[in-house]
């Protein structure tokens, strides 16, 4: 990983996220339409509702649809991709500490894909070890994303480190210390398809820490610089977090436009508003 990360070099990362996040959509389209007939029977099979920070209010409107886990992870690949050409296009020239940890935790929406190992389990006779080996993977993804998201944050706040690739590393490391040591119930999911995990709420909390310090962080820039700017960014930032804890727990209707509206208009936001005040730096 580079500590000091030129212009030239992140626009190459971002090109390489760019061809990950495509690749993950084709191979996510191909099983989309070799597992549709086992969605049903695998969402009946779910333990639990997905929590959610508007699931109890969402689920009241709709009952459960046995293909929105589905379509959730194609909406979360789809955006990955779309967002991190947009950010390309928006940054290519453009000098943000800040966009660099954004992206990461953009391109983490494409680890989605491996919940969809419920759905071929039956089809390639996989054993359950595959099953804890792909949880593990999607729990990085979602940590990782939100650690990256802090990273955003405390370079919003002031971070004057030059060397992102330390900082990332240390994402990194950290994510991995928690998936690795995480208890994972490789007979058990809930109506994401998302295996349960021992000490869930504790996880849960934990993950729901860092994203309430995250917000903090970016509100503190905003006072901090006394900038609207900034005050939009974090403003965005809700909406990104919001937008993916729905879309990511997303078992109805209902939920898939909604999460995935709120998602990128919060992504739309936060990009544009740190294309500005970046822009003429």
């Amino acid at each position: 990983m580079l500590n000091y990360m030129t212009l030239l070099q992140r626009n190459r990362l971002f090109k390489i996220e760019i061809c990950f996040a495509a690749l993950a959509l084709f191979m996510m389209l191909v099983i989309t339409l070799a597992v549709l007939y086992a969605a049903p029977q695998t969402a009946a099979a779910a333990i639990r509702r997905a929590p959610g920070v508007l699931q109890p209010l969402l689920t009241r409107f709709s009952g459960p649809w046995p293909y929105a886990p589905l379509v959730s992870m194609l909406l979360a690949n789809i955006y990955a991709l779309a967002a991190l050409i947009l950010i390309l296009n928006f940054f290519e020239k453009t000098n943000s500490p800040e966009i660099i940890f954004f992206a990461m935790f953009v391109f983490s929406f494409s680890f989605e894909l491996v919940r969809s190992i419920l759905l071929l389990k039956d089809t390639l006779l996989l054993s359950q070890v595959y099953l804890i080996i792909a949880s593990r993977v999607l729990y990085f993804g979602r940590y990782f994303g939100v650690f990256c998201l802090f990273g955003a944050s405390v370079y919003a706040a002031g971070l004057d480190i030059q060397k992102h690739g330390n900082v990332l590393m240390i994402a990194v490391i950290i994510t991995l210390l928690i998936v690795i040591g995480m208890p994972i119930d490789s007979l058990a999911w809930n109506s994401s398809l998302t295996m349960l995990s021992g000490y869930e709420s504790m996880f849960l909390l934990a993950q729901a820490g860092i994203a309430l310090i995250t917000l903090l962080s970016f509100f503190v820039s905003a006072y901090t610089q006394r900038s609207k700017e900034h005050f939009i960014i974090a403003c965005g930032m809700i909406l990104t977090l919001l937008g993916r804890n729905i879309l990511f727990a997303a078992d109805t209707i209902a939920a898939l436009p909604l999460g995935i509206v709120i998602l990128g208009l919060g992504t739309w936001l936060a990009c544009n508003q740190l294309h500005h005040v970046y822009l003429w730096l």
